[in-house]
């Protein structure tokens, strides 16, 4: 194996964590990856990870050597970008989407994308929970809400707006409130955030500052479609982004209550590691979803 694919085996050994993920991520045999990794270390004459039977860990060697192959891989990749550039993107590339906008948004909209790329073949992974892009070596992901400090490249779409709504037998039941202090003797669908392990609070919008209330639940979910559907089922009141909601709304099965106290817009961003930033492939599939998200309704750039 080369010199410089012995690097870029290492760096994504150290990254995953795991031998086993990298040569899944990289497409390669397992029994590939530890050779490469060996021979590498045989060349250096030091030892570059520590291995136990549930994880590698780098060494200060390996971690010193590790920044120094970082930099060589991104010049390396300016170097064939620069040569490269007007040539069509071909390749896997692995992207990871949100539920509800994949379902409703992206998926629809890929046969003129893939027309348009016809070398490039996609592998989506749809999820609510936010995956590590690097582990598990995925190119690019789309998030909304705040973002943590990952160390990740993200690029703004936009904000989405965020209603609050029921469906009409829930509102039958229990009435249809206007202000805030109507939502007493009310009951919410909570949404388990991934992240953060909490089911995020009831929230809106007052004088230009952002109120937060607890409203009692007796269905939580960690899944966007399931939070839908059990909005649908009557069993409470939901916020979520106008644009997944424009259907339901038209053919009456959800009604927007509050309209004067919506909840505060939500980010939405696509993220990728510092490392894909020259990739061809990447750079034309997050320009084309951005544009295509900006142009939807309930989305403001």
């Amino acid at each position: 194996m080369d010199r410089f694919k012995a690097m870029q085996v290492f760096t994504r050994v150290v990254e995953a964590g795991s031998f086993t993920r990298a040569a899944e991520t990289l497409e390669m045999p397992r029994a590939t990856v530890t050779t490469a990794i060996q021979q590498l270390e045989a060349h250096l004459g030091v030892r570059l990870l520590n291995r136990t039977t549930r994880r590698v860990a780098v060494t200060v060697e390996g971690g010193a050597y590790y920044e120094r192959c970082l930099h060589l891989l991104e010049a390396l990749a300016d170097t064939e970008a620069m040569l490269t550039e007007g040539q069509r993107p071909s390749g896997r590339l692995r992207v990871n989407l949100p539920g509800r906008p994949a379902r409703l948004l992206i998926i629809p909209a890929l046969p003129a994308f893939c027309d348009q790329y016809p070398e490039l073949d996609l592998e989506i992974g749809v999820s609510d929970r936010p995956v590590d892009l690097i582990q598990e070596g995925v190119d690019c992901a789309l998030r909304v809400g705040p973002l943590p400090d990952s160390g990740l490249v993200a690029r703004r779409v936009g904000e989405l707006q965020e209603i609050s709504c029921a469906a009409p037998g829930y509102l039958q039941r229990f009435g249809t409130p206007s202000v805030p202090a109507d939502l007493a003797g009310h009951q919410a669908v909570h949404y388990h955030a991934g992240r953060t392990g909490r089911s995020l609070p009831w929230e809106y919008l007052e004088h230009g500052a952002v109120r937060e209330i607890t409203l009692p639940a007796r269905i939580t979910t960690d899944n966007t479609e399931a939070y839908m559907a059990a909005a649908l089922a009557g069993l409470g009141l939901i916020q979520a982004p106008l644009h997944g909601l424009a259907d339901h709304l038209r053919n009456g099965e959800l009604l927007e209550v509050l309209p004067d106290y919506r909840p505060a817009p939500s980010l939405m961003s696509v993220v990728y590691p510092h490392n894909r930033h020259l990739s061809g492939k990447v750079k034309v599939f997050v320009d084309w979803l951005v544009a295509l998200l900006r142009d939807q309704p309930g989305i403001t750039p």
